[in-house]
């Protein structure tokens, strides 16, 4: 074959490789609280019913109105791709082709102790979740939530968030092969702000008075957040809030394939740069790497104490997960400031995140 020609076929191959899929199959997924399936039209009356766009502007900096409808948008456009229609042929789609899968929030459970399945008036939704603004040429994507008003602040986002997001960034077929994941924030809404760097993200840029703040009758900034694929650690960003990594939802396993192998080179590259140091072996390696899959992060000093581990590789690991922590949430975090120890975490059935919205009731808009 001509170089040229060779060269040409490569570039239309690259070229094909970032196109989307004409249609789509959007997988369930498990949640430890709740589990999340492909939403329907149907839906967004429900979506109606748990009074979902409540105090909206100080959450995503939308009026109530405008949020509504772009909900409604989202969930027809997540539709039509998993029915295979084109953009130009769905009527809600985008000028320039990029997708969105919509997904509704499922609980059928009592978290908030009153005797009742919690959203018994809206058939168990109590929320949506969104890959947004799909990129196919970029591998970018936009995630958002959007919870009813008596659902917020009981720890749902943290459960749904990481497992949609290992979902994205899992090369394709198991995920969507997405580079990077973003999200926009308003500067009031502080607590976002919180959540989404124990997730992962970092800030990368600040849109000046791009908002208004109604509440205080004035502009506000929009915080743009991200984080790239070969940065995210799905078991890491489960564990800041005490959840529990899924093995068989859609992309797990390929995260877990790349972490292991992550560790291996990190400690490599560590054992490498101290030749006085005691040789690590692959059985070493394989040992850290397991017990890096299975013990929260936050509590490996105890794990290693425990085991009265004095291999030079197992400190290397665990001070390069230090460093990690610390690139996203500081100093600080080396001290565990979660209500319950690692150990705790995995067996105690009042695990913070079942408690924290127990026998709460949000009557006041956009609390």
């Amino acid at each position: 074959m001509p170089e040229n020609l060779e060269a040409a076929t490569q570039e239309q191959s690259d070229r094909q490789s970032r196109e989307l899929p004409k249609r789509i199959v959007v997988p369930p997924i498990k949640g430890e609280m709740v589990h999340l399936r492909p939403a329907v039209i149907e839906d967004l009356d429900r979506m109606d019913a748990i009074e979902a766009y409540v105090g909206a502007s100080g959450i995503t900096g939308k009026d109530r109105v405008a949020e509504r409808g772009a909900v409604r948008a989202w969930v027809r456009r997540s539709v039509a791709w998993s029915q295979g229609e084109a953009p130009s042929e769905s009527g809600v789609g985008d000028p320039e082709s990029r997708r969105t899968i919509a997904w509704s929030i499922i609980t059928e459970a009592d978290h908030d102790g009153d005797g009742r399945i919690d959203a018994a008036n809206s058939d168990n939704v109590i929320g949506m979740i969104f890959l947004i603004d799909i990129d196919g040429w970029a591998r970018s994507a936009r995630i958002q939530v959007v919870l009813g008003k008596d659902y917020r602040g009981r720890g749902y986002s943290r459960d749904i968030m990481p497992r949609v997001m290992t979902y994205g960034l899992a090369p394709e077929p198991a995920g969507l092969g997405m580079h990077r994941i973003w999200v926009a924030v308003p500067e009031q809404n502080t607590r976002s702000v919180s959540v989404y760097q124990s997730l992962g993200f970092v800030p990368s840029g600040r849109s000046r008075d791009a908002l208004w703040n109604d509440s205080q009758n004035r502009y506000q900034d929009l915080i743009v957040m991200d984080t790239l694929v070969d940065e995210f650690d799905p078991i890491r960003s489960l564990d800041a809030f005490g959840m529990h990594v899924i093995e068989d939802n859609p992309g797990v396993k390929e995260a877990l394939s790349a972490r292991e192998h992550s560790i291996a080179i990190r400690l490599n590259e560590k054992n490498a740069t101290k030749p006085d140091a005691e040789g690590v072996g692959a059985d070493d390696a394989a040992a850290v790497a397991q017990s890096v899959r299975e013990v929260p992060s936050d509590g490996m000093d105890d794990v290693a104490a425990s085991q009265q581990k004095n291999v030079e590789g197992v400190d290397a690991a665990r001070q390069s997960e230090r460093d990690d922590r610390k690139s996203v949430n500081g100093d600080a975090d080396v001290e565990n400031s979660w209500p319950y120890t690692a150990g705790e975490r995995k067996t105690s059935k009042e695990a913070w995140w079942r408690t924290l919205g127990r026998g709460r009731k949000r009557d006041v808009e956009g609390k």
